[in-house]
């Protein structure tokens, strides 16, 4: 069952006391270079450094006031581990984070700053599964999943519903994909508030489930995670599938060179700071750039939080 408008338009007042409506930046040299002209979403400047922080908050205030008490509980290695403990936190809500025991110290440290209650688990997706399972039937915390929920994914509608409401004549939108969340969100405010408008994702070559899933009709999964952008290495879900498969044109493939260098220029000409994942959208553009020629376009950058110890230029 696709999301309604009411509900997306519900989620953006719901949400809008709790997240920052993050600048829109745009560049001349960035237009020319592309050909199109763009405007950045810049999810980096939000609340804990990534979009993440909505899809939380919206999924926290969705709860009873006796689930409120009871907490929450989720699994990750990064940004949704912080937005569940900084949402939580704000809401007075107890947040419970299993994260894998190989996760960066830095990301462990960023939980505990914003309250998060931590149990490491091996790397594995079912090790974190089962530990989240455990803790939930310990506590009676509710699940909420980084991005295979629907009030996740509602929350995550509300950055390009933002966008359209200055921006209301744009050709398209383009967001990275990892787990589904934000694309099919960003789906939701495209089909609702955009006019003729179409939603592009952007994805590495090397976890390309979400392009392969598109194609076969089904959700595939990736042999390998080797790529820059961790923030996508994961994987589409049940609940997030049937809305990308409805609504999203086309998923484009990028390169880890391609990559790279839009998270440079990004760096260079717009003078901030976002992750390797959040540049893959602006890849997608520039690799396919002539057929995107004089069109208006979003690009919903999704996070700024980068490990300045370990940049890939």
């Amino acid at each position: 069952m696709i999301p309604t408008k009411e509900e997306v338009e519900a989620a953006c007042e719901r949400v809008k006391p709790y997240v920052h409506n993050v600048p829109i930046l745009k560049s001349s040299f960035l237009n020319e270079f592309s050909g199109a002209e763009i405007f950045f979403k810049c999810e980096n400047f939000q609340k804990m450094g990534a979009f993440k922080m909505r899809g939380a908050t919206n999924a926290i205030l969705q709860l009873s006031e006796a689930q409120k008490k009871a907490g929450v509980v989720t699994h990750s290695s990064g940004n949704f581990a912080q937005a569940l403990s900084l949402a939580a936190k704000n809401l007075g809500v107890k947040a419970y984070i299993v994260m894998p025991e190989n996760a960066p110290q830095v990301k462990k440290e960023a939980v505990k700053g914003y309250g998060g209650i931590i149990t490491e688990s091996a790397s594995t997706p079912i090790a974190r599964q089962q530990e989240a399972a455990q803790i939930q039937k310990e506590t009676g915390a509710t699940f909420i999943h980084p991005s295979n929920d629907r009030n996740v994914i509602l929350g995550n509608a509300t950055s390009a519903a933002e966008l359209f409401q200055t921006h209301p004549d744009l050709h398209y939108v383009f967001t990275p994909v990892g787990g589904g969340g934000l694309i099919a969100g960003t789906a939701l405010s495209v089909k609702y508030f955009g006019t003729n408008c179409k939603t592009i994702g952007g994805e590495p070559i090397e976890v390309d489930d979400a392009f392969r899933s598109l194609k076969s009709g089904k959700i595939e999964f990736n042999e390998t995670t080797n790529t820059i952008a961790d923030g996508l290495k994961t994987f589409l879900g049940g609940v997030n599938f049937p809305i990308i498969k409805k609504l999203v044109s086309e998923i484009i493939s990028v390169e880890e060179t391609e990559i790279i260098s839009a998270m440079k220029l990004i760096w260079q000409r717009l003078k901030i700071v976002v992750e390797p994942s959040s540049a893959v959208a602006f890849a997608a553009l520039l690799r396919e750039k002539e057929r995107f020629k004089n069109k208006k376009v979003g690009i919903i950058l999704s996070g700024g939080n980068v490990d300045l110890k370990n940049l890939p230029f």
